[in-house]
């Protein structure tokens, strides 16, 4: 009998999925707030009112920067977990530089699901080129093939040659790493005259997989999924056989909202990832990972009946500098905020004989000469630039994501 899916999560009617989140979410909260930082950040809030999405919105949200500060404040986990450093199997860092925790216990990063939808199965040996120092991207794909009952080579990052030697005596039937250094070893090997034709299926991640790249692996006999995963959450969405699009991971509650605030956006639009994953060790609440992403229709045809989301977008930091002033995407947000007739707003920053100028785009459907020159007004107020304003028709602007634009030239 051939098994399509990791467990029954994946197949739960989507209402039934949506009412046991929320259920395990208020658990989650009640954990959460046994972490000193958390309990602050959420003081006032009932974890028993927060039954649906729209609860949930209105919590705050964590940015990296705040993670950074609280564990500059209160070294060294910030008050972000219910317990001491020492409770934890591995503590790991990643830019900025911000420290995680990983917990003792089988697959903290949950990425066992990802690697069974890629094709990984018990008994398998997978060489893992991803880094296991410092970062935990290692360490997370290495505890989720072990989850699945995997041996797992250790391989790293560098040292292509020796790692294509190992191969090729090892034997592995996978690969897990990123995609642009699986082409690399498969062009050594070819160099160097090896065999490494055991290697037939991979888990990719860490970067984007354009398809030309997944062509070029797919010709030499390898076909790779990829998953989208971070060092803070773990992983939250991952590719089927079915190869439409990434299906949201069980273990978490994913939103995509307008970038700078915290403000759900319509299925389909782009905006910025937010996750709160169920993970009681490191109790994150709606953490920003400043990527943009957005939702897809329907479900996934390999049977799965989780959210599918674009996958990774781009970054939703798109703070710019003009006339010597940062300009950030919460700026744009609060100017939107103040005017109920805008719909949306995207700020392009153009030049003109070198000196910076900067246009907001105005989705209304409002017949207001007024307007303009009162959203210009809240511009100055807001931003302390002046600025140009168009007015533009709802459906206007493009769907990437984008709130400020640098289109800036130089001479």
């Amino acid at each position: 009998m051939i098994i399509d899916h990791y467990d029954t999560l994946e197949t739960r009617a989507p209402e039934m999925r949506e009412a046991e989140l929320f259920a395990a979410l208020r658990d989650h909260l009640r954990a959460a707030m046994q972490a000193p930082a958390i309990e602050r950040i959420l003081d006032g809030v009932d974890p028993d009112t927060v039954t649906d999405r729209a609860a949930l919105a209105a919590l705050p949200v964590l940015r990296k920067p705040a993670l950074m500060a609280m564990q500059s404040d209160s070294p060294p986990l910030g008050g972000l977990t219910p317990g001491p450093v020492g409770d934890y199997a591995n503590v790991f860092a990643s830019p900025g530089p911000i420290f995680e925790p990983a917990p003792r216990r089988a697959d903290p990063f949950r990425m066992a699901r990802a690697l069974f939808a890629a094709g990984v199965r018990k008994g398998d040996l997978a060489h893992n080129a991803f880094s296991y120092h410092f970062t935990p991207a290692g360490a997370m794909l290495e505890s989720g093939a072990r989850a699945l009952g995997c041996a797992v080579f250790p391989a790293g990052t560098g040292q292509t040659e020796l790692q294509v030697q190992a191969i090729a005596r090892l034997r592995p039937n996978v690969y897990v790493g990123t995609p642009s250094f699986l082409d690399i070893l498969l062009d050594k090997a070819a160099e160097l005259g090896e065999d490494v034709s055991s290697i037939r299926r991979g888990l990719v991640s860490g970067e984007a997989l354009p398809p030309s790249l997944r062509a070029a692996i797919g010709e030499r006999g390898v076909s790779v999924k990829q998953c989208y995963a971070t060092a803070d959450v773990g992983l939250i969405a991952y590719e089927s056989p079915a190869l439409e699009g990434m299906i949201l991971d069980e273990g978490a509650i994913v939103e995509i909202v307008r970038p700078g605030t915290g403000d759900p956006v319509p299925e389909g639009e782009v905006g910025e990832v937010v996750v709160t994953p169920l993970n009681p060790d490191y109790p994150l609440v709606r953490f920003a990972t400043g990527d943009l992403s957005a939702v897809m229709p329907g479900a996934s045809p390999c049977g799965r009946t989780n959210t599918r989301i674009r996958g990774w977008m781009g970054r939703a930091d798109q703070t710019t500098k003009i006339r010597g002033m940062f300009v950030h995407p919460s700026q744009i947000a609060e100017i939107v905020r103040r005017h109920g007739e805008i719909v949306r707003a995207r700020l392009v920053v153009t030049s003109a004989g070198n000196q910076d100028v900067m246009t907001l785009r105005c989705e209304s459907e409002a017949d207001d000469p007024s307007l303009a020159d009162a959203v210009a007004a809240t511009v100055r107020e807001v931003c302390k630039l002046r600025g140009e304003i168009e007015i533009v028709a709802a459906g206007s602007l493009a769907n990437d994501g984008k709130v400020i634009e640098d289109a800036r030239t130089y001479e």
